[in-house]
């Protein structure tokens, strides 16, 4: 199934923003636990992964710092931050009232017969 890009970018900032308030992360990590999320479905590059989390950043939802990983690799690692908090909280409500709407309209749809949605 190939997902509307716009979809994705809408969805984008939510995605990063509660997959750092699991715990702190990097790119490679982020885009895995993506990739996870949606069942492979969802395919991110760093192309829309960097330019997001430094925005991300611009806004101070996230902080971010290099560090070694225990493997000896420099990572830079991105954290949620209590304004990011608050925008995922905001973005949740978001979500969820959408979400509700599109399922209360799929399920009513569903349950009409298929002649009488016909136009």
């Amino acid at each position: 199934m190939q997902i509307d890009k716009d979809l994705v970018a809408a969805s984008a900032t939510p995605l990063v923003l509660a997959i750092l308030d699991e715990d702190e992360s990097y790119g490679y990590a982020i885009l895995k636990r993506i990739r996870e999320l949606s069942g492979g479905e969802i395919e991110w590059t760093d192309g829309m992964l960097y330019p997001l989390l430094h925005r991300l950043h611009r806004f101070g939802f996230v902080t971010a710092g290099w560090r070694t990983s225990p493997e000896g690799r420099r990572r830079k690692y991105y954290a949620i931050t209590e304004e990011g908090r608050v925008a995922l909280a905001d973005q949740r409500r978001q979500w969820v009232t959408v979400t509700t709407a599109l399922d209360d309209l799929w399920h009513h749809s569903q349950a009409r017969p298929a002649a009488e949605g016909a136009s």
